[in-house]
C-alpha cells in the first residue's frame, strides 16, 4: 500500500518516540528511522516531510551522528527539532558551539507569529528547553524566528527551501 507518510529520523533523544506519536495524533502516517538510513532509501519513500529528532550529542563533533547536505535539498519540508536544528544549521553552514549558558525547562520564548511555524501562537509563550548547545549563527538563507533570553536562534527557518529548525521540543506537553 502506497501511503503519504512522514519520516521521523532519530538522533538518538529521548522523545523521539513522543515525536512520533504526536505527528500520528495530527492523523498523520509516520515512521521512524535511523539516522543511519541511506539517503535512496529515504527519497524511494517519497516522504511528505521529514522530521530531525533531538539527540545528546553535539553536532560539530567529529564523531557526532550527522546527516548529508542533500537531504535538505530533496524539495520536501524538513523539520529540525533541537539537535536536529542544530545538526541542520550545521551541515547547512550555520554555527552551533557550547552555550554560555545551558537551558533547561520551561522557558519564555518570544515568536514571530508571521511565520507558518507560530500561527495562533501567543507572541510570548513557553516551551520546553533542553540543551548545552546552542545556534549562534544561522545558516544562509535562514531568518530568525523565535528567541529566549539566553537563546538568540529558538527558531530560524528558510521558507523558500521547506527547512524548519526548532531549538526547544514542541512535542512535549509543557510546550
Amino acid at each position: 500500500m502506497n501511503q503519504e507518510k512522514v519520516i521521523v529520523i532519530d538522533f538518538g533523544g529521548q522523545y523521539n518516540q513522543l515525536v512520533a506519536r504526536r505527528v500520528r495524533e495530527c492523523n498523520v502516517y509516520c515512521e521512524i528511522y535511523s539516522y543511519k538510513t541511506d539517503l535512496e532509501q529515504i527519497k524511494a519513500m517519497n516522504p511528505k516531510g521529514i522530521i530531525l529528532t533531538g539527540g545528546p550529542n553535539s553536532c560539530y563533533e567529529a564523531d557526532s551522528p550527522t546527516y548529508q547536505k542533500e537531504l535538505f535539498e530533496l524539495g520536501v519540508p524538513v523539520l529540525g527539532l533541537c539537535y536536529g536544528a542544530q545538526l541542520m544549521m550545521h551541515v547547512l553552514g550555520g554555527k552551533v558551539e557550547k552555550a554560555p549558558v545551558r537551558e533547561y525547562g520551561k522557558t519564555e520564548v518570544s515568536v514571530n507569529q508571521d511565520s507558518p511555524l507560530f500561527q495562533n501562537v501567543s507572541k510570548d509563550t513557553i516551551c520546553w528547553m533542553s540543551h548545552f548547545d546552542y545556534i549562534s549563527k544561522t545558516a544562509p538563507g535562514f531568518e530568525i524566528v523565535a528567541t529566549t533570553a539566553d537563546c538568540p536562534v529558538a527558531a530560524a527557518q528558510n521558507l523558500e527551501q521547506k527547512l524548519f529548525a526548532i531549538q526547544f521540543h514542541p512535542e512535549v506537553l509543557h510546550t
